[in-house]
C-alpha cells in the first residue's frame, strides 16, 4: 500500500496542497461502500496532472486516500465550515448530490472515523506543517495554494452554474490583500474563464487553518470547475486541449503569487 501522502519539495516559498485528488481506498472501506460510493465520482480528477511544470522548483503535497475514506479538507472536529449549507462531512456518508454512498448500517462509526482520521487525516496535516514551517524559515513566509476542482452543476450544493476559477481566501482573512489583488488582476484581464472571490467556496478547512497573515503565512484556494479541463462524466476524461488554456492562466497566477514579496 503507497503512504496517504506524499511531498515533493522545493525551495520556493509555495507550497501546492492536493487534498482530494486521491483515488486510494483500502478494501474494508470500500466492501462497505454502495455502488453509488464506489464510483468515486467526486474525486479532484487529474489535478496532479493539471499543475505539474507549471512552475518549477515548487512544493507539491497530495493526498493518496480517497475523500470517501476522510476529507483532507475538513476540521477534524467534523464542525461546518459552511453553516446552513449543504455540504459533506469528516467521514462522508453522502455524495455531491446528497445520495448515501454506504451500504445499509455500513457507515463509520465513531472508533472508525478516528482511527480515519489519525491514520489519514492528521499525516497530510503534518507534512503540510512541516513544508509551511521549513519554507517560513528560508524565506520569511510562506504560501499555500489549495488545488480544487468540482463538476461545474451540483444543484445539491449550488444553484446554476459555477464560475470557472472560484478563489476562496476565507473572505479576506488568510491571505494579504496584495496576494488577493495580483491573483484577482490575472482572472479579471483575461476573457476565457469567469471567476468570482469567496463565492460559494471561500476556502476549506487548510485555507482556513493554515492561513494567518499576521504570522506570515498565507493560504489561499483555487475551485476549479472540471469542464474547464475535462470532461464531467465518467469516465472523467482529461481534455488536453481544454486543459492547455486553463493551464497558461494557472501559470500565470502561480507566477504572480511568487513574484509577490510577502515579506
Amino acid at each position: 500500500m503507497m503512504g496517504p501522502v506524499s511531498v515533493k519539495r522545493g525551495n520556493l516559498p509555495l507550497v501546492l496542497s492536493m487534498p482530494h485528488s486521491g483515488t486510494y481506498v483500502p478494501n474494508d472501506i470500500f466492501g462497505k461502500l454502495n455502488p453509488t460510493g464506489r464510483a468515486l465520482a467526486d474525486t479532484d480528477w487529474h489535478i496532479p496532472q493539471l499543475y505539474t511544470g507549471l512552475i518549477d522548483d515548487v512544493t507539491i503535497i497530495q493526498a493518496h486516500f480517497h475523500r470517501y475514506v476522510i476529507d483532507a479538507n475538513r476540521p477534524p472536529d467534523n464542525r461546518s465550515l459552511y453553516p446552513g449549507q449543504n455540504t459533506t462531512g469528516l467521514c462522508p456518508i453522502i455524495n455531491f448530490e446528497g445520495v448515501g454512498i454506504y451500504c445499509p448500517s455500513q457507515e463509520p462509526d465513531v472508533a472508525e472515523i478516528e482511527f480515519r482520521r489519525q491514520f489519514f487525516h492528521k499525516p497530510y496535516h503534518d507534512m503540510i506543517e512541516r513544508e509551511i514551517d521549513r519554507l517560513k524559515k528560508r524565506h520569511g513566509y510562506a504560501i499555500l495554494y489549495d488545488c480544487h476542482s468540482i463538476r461545474s452543476e451540483i444543484s445539491y450544493l449550488f444553484e446554476g452554474k459555477l464560475p470557472d476559477l472560484n478563489i476562496g481566501t476565507y473572505n479576506g482573512r488568510s491571505c494579504d490583500e496584495r496576494l488577493t489583488n495580483k491573483v484577482m488582476k490575472i482572472c479579471q484581464t483575461q476573457s476565457r474563464f469567469s471567476s468570482v472571490l469567496n463565492g460559494r467556496f471561500k476556502g476549506g478547512w487548510t485555507t482556513r487553518n493554515y492561513g494567518q497573515p499576521a504570522k506570515n503565512i498565507h493560504a489561499i484556494q483555487m475551485e476549479l470547475c472540471q469542464s474547464t479541463y475535462m470532461d464531467e462524466y465518467a469516465p472523467w476524461t482529461f481534455n488536453h486541449e481544454k486543459a492547455e488554456l486553463i493551464r497558461q492562466t494557472l501559470k500565470d497566477l502561480l507566477q504572480a503569487i511568487i513574484e509577490t514579496d510577502l515579506r
